[in-house]
């Protein structure tokens, strides 16, 4: 087949800020069941299963350090039989992967670089050649965060192999989304190419997406477009404004690059009931104000980064959920182009976006206050005069009030154009819509 291209940002739900290492698979129905209900009419489809789904001894706040992975006889994965009993019997992830489908959703698994240390230990063979796992690991070259695993010694041709027959494996299973971890940094252009490769040759289309994103040069750009439909462009971000802040930077920098060819990924959205069983925090309801939560959504959604909810969906509150069933918030996920940053100073940041039918503009505050700004219809990129102005997630009209006279009241806009006087929230936002 071939490395899955998706037409818009893939949407979906992803089980790390809720749970951690611990997921089961009763907890991954239970919001796969939400998503078929309430979100998938809004283009909401994709279930991952974050890491160490093979770890029968997984925990809260961190990984074993000796963890006994369940593995086959070719070192490969296998989903822990005690959280997810349908897997019982070397059925894998197949009978999970067909409810989900039957509710016409995907799966997606998490996996790491490199090759479990149980499997190393074990010296399993490589299916399909003469090698063995102790042949083509490689402790030079492992993860910073994630003890279970050695890398893999690309100069040896059963590397390529092993991840491969990985791969074919998960197409058996009828996975549709692969998160491969620990590929971007350091940026491990070897295993990118070679994971790549064992997804186009599977015989199923599978998108495959890279993490974790941390200090991501632009640089590799075309690499990354050649070998992944998305890829991270940050560290985790969790429910703290702290973390939110610096994507807008890193956002206006990747956003202009964002298409079909490949979507640079903001991480998940850390929003909803999280910490349950999760490496960070406590049991809570996400710490953001419901201004932060509007303003994290918009600007993901401006910048088409993918949407990962990473909040369990069936104990989220309403108001939360609501953020992800906007339909004309999720029209310029789907539709526009020219996305990028207008301006940036101090405290205010502007972003644009238009489609045939519609121009958006989004307006952000990072200050610590309310603030009351009154803009230029122009440098939002609406033109002089817009006939109207919509507050997208309001659905309400905002006042456009022509300029005729420099003064005071209309500071900053000359005559000929058109003012909006806004209110923002500390850290809120306003998006508005106007046509084209």
């Amino acid at each position: 087949m071939v490395l899955k291209r998706t037409a818009t940002p893939p949407m979906g739900w992803n089980s790390w800020d809720c749970y951690g290492t611990t997921v089961t698979e009763a907890e991954v129905l239970a919001n796969a069941r939400f998503m078929a209900e309430h979100l998938l009419p809004h283009g909401w489809d994709t279930i991952v299963i974050d890491a160490d789904w093979s770890d029968p001894g997984a925990r809260a706040h961190g990984y074993n350090d000796d963890a006994t992975l369940v593995i086959d006889g070719f070192g490969r994965l296998q989903p822990d039989p005690g959280r997810f009993p349908s897997s019982a019997g070397g059925a894998g992830f197949a009978p999970l992967a067909a409810q989900l489908h039957a509710m016409g959703l995907k799966l997606g698994l998490h996996v790491m670089r490199g090759i479990p240390r149980v499997a190393v230990a074990a010296n399993t063979p490589v299916e399909g050649t003469d090698a063995a796992a102790a042949d083509i690991a490689d402790d030079t070259n492992v993860c910073e965060w994630n003890p279970h695993y050695a890398g893999l010694d690309h100069r040896h041709p059963a590397a390529a192999a092993y991840y491969a027959s990985c791969v074919a494996q998960y197409a058996e299973w009828g996975v549709d989304f692969i998160k491969a971890d620990d590929m971007l940094w350091p940026y491990q252009a070897a295993d990118i190419e070679a994971y790549s490769a064992a997804v186009a040759a599977a015989d199923r289309d599978i998108a495959l997406s890279l993490s974790p994103g941390r200090d991501l040069s632009a640089a590799h750009l075309d690499h990354l477009r050649r070998h992944a439909t998305m890829w991270r462009v940050c560290d985790d971000v969790w429910d703290r404004w702290q973390d939110v802040v610096p994507n807008f930077a890193r956002l206006a920098r990747w956003a202009p690059v964002a298409g079909p060819e490949g979507w640079p990924d903001a991480d998940m959205l850390p929003l909803g009931r999280i910490g349950i069983r999760a490496e960070r925090g406590e049991p809570r309801d996400d710490l953001l104000t419901p201004a932060e939560r509007r303003s994290l959504v918009t600007l993901w959604v401006m910048a088409r980064s993918p949407l990962m909810i990473g909040g369990d969906l069936p104990s989220s509150e309403p108001a939360t959920v609501d953020l992800f069933t906007n339909g004309d918030v999720l029209e310029v996920l789907r539709s526009s182009r020219g996305n990028r940053e207008l301006l940036r100073e101090g405290d205010l940041v502007i972003w644009g976006a238009e489609s045939d039918a519609a121009r958006w503009a989004a307006v952000f505050s990072l200050a610590d206050e309310p603030t009351d700004l009154v803009l230029d219809t122009r440098a939002l990129g609406l033109g002089p005069a817009p006939s109207e102005v919509i507050d997208v997630w309001s659905g309400v009209p905002v006042p456009v009030e022509p300029v005729r006279v420099q003064s005071d009241a209309a500071r900053g806009v000359a005559p000929g154009s058109s003012a909006l006087r806004i209110a923002l929230a500390a850290h809120g936002c306003v998006l508005l819509r106007s046509a084209s």
